[in-house]
């Protein structure tokens, strides 16, 4: 070690407080970009394993392959396991109890199906020859049928097919799956049957517990048995689920040549797994995905680089005598230079390896208190687990050391270019010409000379007056920025999750009602929450060019056959709710019940703001360009004749993006209008009679959505339908908890950061003006003086912050929202509440790091303070 570095040592021991406050300031950035990379990667890994839970480990699935295509597929250098498993079909369940589940569905498959697929038993053993099944404990639990170990079940095995004079689709007669509930009719009868079947023979060896693939509107409870790919036939049909040996970019390209090579169809892959490897063949979702991490990314590091920048700059700025010393005895530049990269290479040595044990033991500590509630909220299998990667740790200590160098080389250059005589003298930082000083004379006109005297000591030292600055606007920057990013993730995964809002939903076909003793029965069960009780009807109106969406508008004026005389149909969905539904929807939306309630003049809420899927991007937009008092002319639809039929007229009393519960936006051609029941009679009467689609339905929100669809199903209340979504919103709840978390402690993580970085730029430039402060008393200064003038550099401190910080915000927030536009279409909108919480708590923090500050140097002996030379 040189005589320059042995002095930097010990001049960094001299000043410990100063090196102390540093070297905490290269831990909280290490610390802060190793947590933001193990959150990733942790959240990643637990999305994974919990994607694995819930559906399987499986990359690509190859469907409808025979014996050759299936060894073309184990045989590629890709495939690391292959899964094979076949639908064997439907069987009929004896002795059912559940009308909407009257079937066994049997699923083959080989023995690593059984290892990869999320099977897991209750008792017994999983099937090991083709004659051998694993039946669903909820037969037994809820279809009354009490299979046991050792039974023996002869089943006729067959395919689902609708019958010719169903009028539904048989396009796809045969291939019906457990995503297909059972078909009835108008009055609950099951229309559907079993065909091509085949008597089969098995023995019960295991019981399982319910599948968690298995949709609970699935028409077939689960049984398991085993597929032998040595008994196939050249005319045998399987599927080909594959897990790759890497994930990578180019597996989609590779799939797709592979099934083309060998004349198989197009491949499918498992987006919702391969997304959480960074995986996607959405082009749009990968910009949006690139774009947003190199800006978040952009400002963390910024925000590193300021929380060190700033404490090296004062550093030099307080060691510039003692550089200027080094040149005055033959110091060269380079040597000057060299000494500040060396303080920072020292401080790095120490902070950095601290940092990234504290960033992650901090989230270990973090995953400890959030892994019970994420479990306990929504049934998450897995548990969040401190994943660290060699990545990872590889990325803190890159980013760390370059932030470190990127703060150290502009103190650094200036250290080295600064004269002895300058430096010792002290004659850099400090300019006293009349136009470096020069203030307003409204300043003391309007706040007295204390205001004055305090501006004039910020432009004295501009340089760590504008450092202090700078501090502030990179923590405001890093606030909002985050603080919108957070807004920016919640509405994206909320958008691209189907808006059900309810549990469970019960409806009637064929005009009839719901009887209202079988509501109130439903309402008064113990686990239902919250219901609305609605009827919905199809009609249409025409919409004038100037009302239509933004989408309709852009599709009209290129295909302008779309409109009739100016106007565009629109599907309308009218919804009548119930008095006690509508009044508690008014209230909400800020509609006049009593006003909803004249059948006379019918008033609707008008639902105008729909999210739907436009190829690969999701559009948030307004449904229709209406105001509150206009009108719309509804119209049904004869379909005999093809003619319309007018249904009334509706005033338009709200309009809102809440809608009630039931009620799903999801398609840019339906306008959706909630009305009363007595409105919505009096528009059905006229064309009621003319082939309506009416129907009858309660929504439900249930603390146990499976015990009140048991509860229901006992009922026994024949003409009903009944779906529960509870799975569904489960998942949906469950990724928008998780992302809450994530970005709400990144927020309290860079909010902690911010007000740490202004805390010691803010005590250190007190600290090192000491003497100032003794000169300004030694004059006369009463405390009280004193006290305003610390004040309103405070205030002048958060001005110049605001002016700032604000503008590069929302420049910053302006591109994320670009960023995110490639996938996700909404407007702009400021985050005014944060932006409130921002100058509030600018001038707060600013405020009580001056007041903190300042209470340290009130007691300093002036003597003592004139003639100390440094801290």
């Amino acid at each position: 070690m040189n005589i320059v570095n042995k002095l930097t040592v010990r001049h960094m021991k001299l000043n410990r407080r100063r090196t102390l406050v540093t070297i905490i300031g290269v831990i909280i950035s290490a610390a802060m970009i190793m947590a933001v990379a193990t959150i990733i990667v942790s959240f990643l890994d637990l999305l994974k394993r919990q994607t694995i839970a819930e559906s399987g480990e499986w990359h690509v699935l190859y469907r409808n392959i025979g014996k050759e295509q299936l060894e073309a597929i184990r045989r590629d250098r890709a495939t690391r396991t292959l899964i094979v498993s076949r639908d064997e079909g439907y069987a009929e369940l004896a002795g059912s109890k559940t009308p909407h589940k009257p079937y066994l569905f049997i699923k083959a498959y080989n023995s690593e199906g059984f290892r990869y697929f999320p099977v897991e038993l209750s008792e017994g053993r999983l099937p090991r020859t083709e004659d051998e099944l694993a039946v669903s404990e909820s037969i037994a639990k809820n279809a009354g049928v009490d299979y046991q170990i050792g039974d023996t079940l002869t089943l006729d095995v067959g395919q689902r097919y609708l019958p010719e004079d169903s009028g539904m689709d048989l396009s796809r007669n045969g291939s019906f799956n457990q995503t297909d509930a059972l078909f009835v009719d108008e009055k609950g009868d099951r229309i559907e049957e079993l065909r091509n079947t085949e008597r089969k023979t098995y023995t019960v060896v295991g019981i399982i517990k319910t599948p968690s693939w298995e949709p609970v509107w699935s028409p077939g409870y689960t049984a398991l048995t085993y597929l032998d790919e040595k008994s196939l036939g050249p005319e045998d049909r399987v599927n080909g689920s594959v897990i790759l040996r890497k994930v990578n970019n180019a597996l989609h390209d590779h799939a797709k040549a592979l099934a083309k090579q060998w004349g198989m169809a197009e491949p499918v892959f498992n987006s919702e797994l391969l997304r959480y490897y960074g995986v996607t063949d959405n082009s749009g979702l990968k910009r949006t995905l690139y774009s947003v991490s190199g800006v978040l990314m952009a400002v963390i590091v910024v925000g590193s680089v300021s929380l060190i920048y700033n404490a090296f700059a004062i550093s030099v700025s307080e060691r510039s005598r003692h550089l200027g010393m080094l040149a005055s005895v033959g110091a060269t530049r380079r040597q000057k230079r060299n000494s500040v990269f060396f303080e920072g290479a020292v401080i790095g040595m120490i902070s950095i390896p601290l940092g990234i044990v504290c960033g992650i033991a901090g989230i270990g500590v973090t995953f400890l208190f959030i892994n019970k509630m994420i479990q306990g909220a929504f049934g998450i299998t897995e548990t969040l687990q401190v994943t660290v990667t060699p990545m990872s740790v590889a990325t803190a200590c890159g980013v760390s050391l370059l932030t470190i160098f990127i703060s150290t080389y502009l103190p650094a250059r200036r250290a080295s270019r600064i004269s002895a005589i300058d430096a010792i003298r002290q004659t850099a930082d400090i300019k006293l010409t009349r136009r470096a000083v020069k203030t307003s004379k409204l300043v003391r006109i309007l706040f007295g000379i204390e205001a004055e005297i305090g501006l004039k000591n910020l432009k004295r030292n501009k340089r760590r007056y504008m450092a202090t600055v700078f501090s502030l606007v990179i923590s405001i920057v890093l606030f909002l920025t985050v603080s919108y990013f957070t807004d920016m993730l919640k509405k994206s995964v909320e958008m691209s999750q189907v808006n059900l809002n309810y549990d469970l939903k019960i409806w009637t076909g064929a005009q009839e009602d719901l009887d209202d003793s079988f509501v109130r029965a439903v309402a008064a069960l113990d686990e239902v929450t919250e219901y609305s009780v609605m009827k919905e009807a199809d009609l249409f109106a025409w919409i004038d060019e100037s009302q239509l969406s933004d989408p309709l508008r852009k599709q009209a004026a290129e295909n302008p056959d779309l409109l009739d005389n100016g106007k565009m149909r629109y599907q309308i969905m009218l919804h009548g709710l119930d008095d006690d539904s509508l009044r508690a929807y008014a209230e909400r939306v800020g509609a006049d019940f009593e006003r909803m309630r004249d059948a006379e003049r019918p008033a609707a809420i008008v639902v105008d703001t729909v999210t739907y899927l436009d190829k690969e991007k999701y559009v948030e937009t307004k449904a229709i360009r209406a105001a509150a008092g206009s009108s719309l002319d509804l119209h049904g639809m004869e379909w005999e004749t093809v003619t319309e039929k007018p249904a009334g007229t509706v005033e338009i009393a709200a309009l809102t993006d809440q809608p009630p519960l039931g009620v799903t936006t999801d398609n840019l051609y339906i306008l959706h209008l909630i009305v009363s029941e007595r409105a919505m009679d009096r528009l059905l009467a006229p064309v009621l009679d003319e082939g309506i689609n009416l129907s009858s339905g309660m929504a439900l929100q249930s603390s146990d959505p499976m015990k009140t669809q048991q509860d229901i199903e006992e009922m026994d209340v024949p003409g009903i339908h009944l779906m529960n979504v509870y799975q569904h919103r489960q998942q949906e709840q469950q990724v928008i908890l998780i992302v809450s978390v994530f970005t709400y402690g990144f927020i309290l993580l860079i909010t902690a950061i911010s007000i740490a970085n202004i805390f010691n730029t803010i005590s250190t430039s007190i600290a090192l003006r000491k003497r100032e402060f003794a000169m300004l008393k030694s004059v006369g200064m009463t405390p009280k003086s004193f006290n305003k003038m610390i004040n309103y550099e405070s205030v002048f401190y958060g001005i110049k912050a605001l002016l700032y910080g604000l503008p590069a915000s929302l420049a910053v927030m302006a591109l994320i929202h670009r960023s995110s536009n490639y996938s996700f279409s909404y407007r702009f909108e400021l985050p005014w509440t944060s932006m409130l919480f921002a100058v509030i708590a600018v001038f707060a923090i600013v405020g009580s790091a001056m007041l903190y500050s300042s209470s340290k140097v009130k007691k300093e002996n002036i003597i003592d303070a004139i003639k100390q030379e440094s801290i």
